[in-house]
């Protein structure tokens, strides 16, 4: 296996520097897109490929339909520095706000300014053994669960993450025409939906979470304060900025009105919605992922770390007979 480790200090053409990647077995090479964004690659290869195409910072390798991979790594370092501290702040491609792990500071990825908004955290309130307690005694209690559930389950993994999210505060107001159709002849029928909200937006774009049953609790928050977060815990970036999140906001609670003013006509003819939007609030809140087997098969749970309930958990089939 041959050896190169070349430095490029200016590069503003990225799929230039991809091209240049054919036929290389080993490969470390740091480039700089600008001033204040550091990007390092590293590959490691047992065999050559034929195209390397880095696009806004993803790493695209077309291999022929022949080779045969024995070592793939590929570590994708991005990193800005602190404007605060001067520490490196490390993040993910796709992110757009980071925190530094030694201050605090949340910084703009893009520009490497201070971010501006309100930036709150939930604290954690459980340790691994007692976030595996109140998981076991989820597992007793149900009618669906197996009997057996909370001694037969072995816990397989307990990873506590700081999940960001947007909390957006939303009034909003739909009027609404519709047809009754359950009825003969027709009814047109008009209504009115009033709520408000603290609308709940995931900020990352590539996590499933099951935000709609997650009720935040709002009345933990506090400024955010690094110190506070556990070592043993994980903290991810937001993917997204704060208008972003808001237009998310208004998509999701539009289509949920539609799915209010649904119970009451069946086929919609009109609807007018009013939405008043207020300040977004960037939120860091605790979540235990916890996965257990249970006869041979794995399940996961997703339990919140600030009030110990159970947010979402899979429950094992059973079988229901007379004997």
């Amino acid at each position: 296996m041959s050896n190169s480790d070349s430095h490029l200090s200016s590069f503003t053409n990225l799929n230039d520097w991809g091209s240049q990647l054919d036929g290389v077995a080993t490969a470390s090479r740091t480039f700089f897109i600008n001033h204040n964004l550091h990007l390092k690659l590293l590959f490691i290869y047992d065999f050559k490929y034929k195209i390397g195409d880095v696009l806004k910072g993803k790493i695209h390798v077309k291999l022929p339909l022949t080779s045969v991979m024995k070592v793939f790594t590929l570590s994708v370092i991005h990193e800005i520095r602190c404007s605060n501290c001067g520490a490196p702040i490390s993040f993910n491609p796709g992110e757009i706000v980071a925190t530094c792990q030694y201050c605090g500071f949340t910084s703009v990825i893009e520009t490497g300014k201070a971010f501006t908004l309100e930036h709150s955290i939930i604290l954690n309130e459980y340790n691994p053994t007692q976030a595996e307690e109140l998981v076991r005694n989820w597992m007793r209690g149900g009618f669906l669960k197996p009997g057996d559930l909370a001694k037969s389950s072995k816990i397989l993994e307990k990873n506590l993450i700081y999940l960001p999210f947007w909390i957006v505060p939303v009034t909003a107001t739909s009027e609404y025409k519709g047809v009754f159709e359950r009825l003969v002849p027709p009814v047109v029928k008009e209504g009115k939906i009033e709520k408000k909200y603290n609308w709940l937006v995931l900020a990352r774009k590539a996590v499933e979470f099951p935000t709609r049953e997650y009720d935040v609790p709002l009345e933990g928050k506090i400024s955010y304060d690094f110190r506070k977060i556990e070592r043993f815990a994980k903290v991810l970036n937001s993917e997204m900025d704060g208008r972003e999140a808001v237009e998310l906001a208004k998509q999701q609670i539009e289509d949920h009105h539609q799915f209010l003013a649904k119970q009451d006509v069946d086929k919609i003819i009109e609807m007018k919605n009013n939405l008043s939007i207020g300040g977004a609030v960037y939120l860091h809140a605790p979540i235990w992922f916890i996965a257990y087997e249970y006869k041979g098969e794995r399940y996961n749970i997703i339990l919140d770390g600030a009030t110990g309930a159970v947010i979402k958990g899979d429950i094992p089939a059973t079988k229901f007979g007379l004997f």
